[in-house]
């Protein structure tokens, strides 16, 4: 099925059909529109982020996100684009992690590491449309069930995911979840941008990006942080100050841009959660005017600068995604924690919430 263009949707919340799983379940599609005529739409596969229209400076409407323009295209990609990642976003090193003493094994779906909860994440599921709604603004609610020992974690999860598109242009995203017994929770938002529009032939290297961080995650050659905190200065890792991302991408002189081949690691904003979304980035788009900020409650943002986009997937405007044609601003507590006392605790108990909260707000300069 091909996207249905939401350009010219009235405000409010417009549900349609997308496709349908091999098993014959639905899957709908969700569009939330602005009264500036902003709009998010938002698929039951994988509570994805599937399009996001933007103006530029100039008032022009653009899709700014990777992504696909069928189901089908989505069961086969590999890329996450868009998905609601879970239960934990990241690498566990090893696929296996202590928890109260009990040692836990996972899939192994990223070499020898457990990658954004296994082969059969959230990414993969198909989530439940339990609300919508368009008060205070146009919003959805999904839901999932995440059985006892599901691609190994300990504990039934319950998890909303909740999409809400306000008339300043922002996109909020916030995910629960509760468990009946101790289990571990870190999920995010894997959406790649680019603020050209998607499929633009320019690519994302030309976008400034800052990050307010004093110190990244290095890691070994299998993306698993070594424990280090190391500081930006001086390095290629330096976005205090805006920077054009392919200025320094093939910087290979320095090893960390060599062992991830481009940017594919953790920033320390914090060492500890936030009450409130705080700024963890700022992408600008100089040529369109396009500015995106991510705020977010938890403490890092893993920076990806589309390093394994190698053609092999096709996009909404039916063009091959290139290396360097989006750039994913994923927060999130560090990779490995459970692994790392040091960076924290993505622990859940029983009767205890966990809640992550996301804004992507969007903005033009002249």
């Amino acid at each position: 099925m091909k996207e249905t263009p939401s350009r010219n949707l009235r405000p409010g919340v417009h549900r349609r059909l997308f496709g349908h799983l091999p098993d014959g379940r639905a899957v709908e599609a969700v569009t939330l529109v602005n009264a500036q005529g902003v709009s998010a739409t938002v698929i039951a596969h994988g509570a994805t982020l599937q399009s996001m229209i933007v103006p530029d400076r100039e008032g022009k409407l653009a899709d700014v996100t990777l992504g696909h323009a069928t189901l089908a295209e989505y069961l086969g990609s590999t890329a996450y684009f868009g998905s609601s990642v879970g239960r934990v976003a990241n690498r566990i090193a090893g696929g296996r992690f202590l928890l109260d003493g009990t040692e836990y094994r996972v899939p192994a779906n990223n070499g020898p590491n457990a990658l954004h909860g296994g082969p059969e994440g959230f990414d993969k599921a198909l989530w439940d449309i339990v609300e919508t709604g368009d008060t205070p603004a146009p919003f959805v609610r999904l839901a999932h069930t995440s059985p006892d020992g599901d691609q190994g974690f300990p504990g039934t999860l319950q998890v909303t995911a909740k999409y809400a598109l306000g008339d300043d242009g922002a996109l909020a995203i916030t995910y629960r979840a509760t468990t009946d017994r101790p289990t571990i929770v870190n999920m995010t938002n894997h959406a790649y941008w680019n603020l050209a529009g998607e499929g633009a032939a320019t690519g994302a290297m030309d976008h400034e990006l800052t990050i307010p961080a004093e110190h990244f995650l290095p890691t070994d050659d299998t993306a698993i942080p070594t424990g280090d905190f190391a500081p930006v200065t001086g390095t290629p890792f330096d976005f205090r100050e805006a920077r054009a991302i392919g200025a320094r991408v093939r910087d290979t002189t320095h090893d960390q841009i060599r062992i991830g081949h481009g940017y594919d690691h953790n920033w320390v904003v914090d060492r500890s959660r936030s009450a409130t979304p705080r700024l963890l980035a700022r992408l600008a788009h100089p040529a369109s005017g396009r500015v995106l900020e991510v705020l977010s409650t938890e403490p890092g943002v893993q920076f990806y600068s589309g390093n394994f986009l190698d053609g092999s997937l096709v996009g909404k405007r039916r063009q091959a995604y290139r290396m360097g044609d989006g750039v994913a601003l994923e927060p999130q507590m560090f990779p490995d924690t459970p692994n790392r006392p040091a960076f924290g605790s993505i622990r859940l108990g029983a009767g205890e919430e966990y809640c992550h909260r996301i804004v992507f707000a969007f903005s033009g300069e002249g």
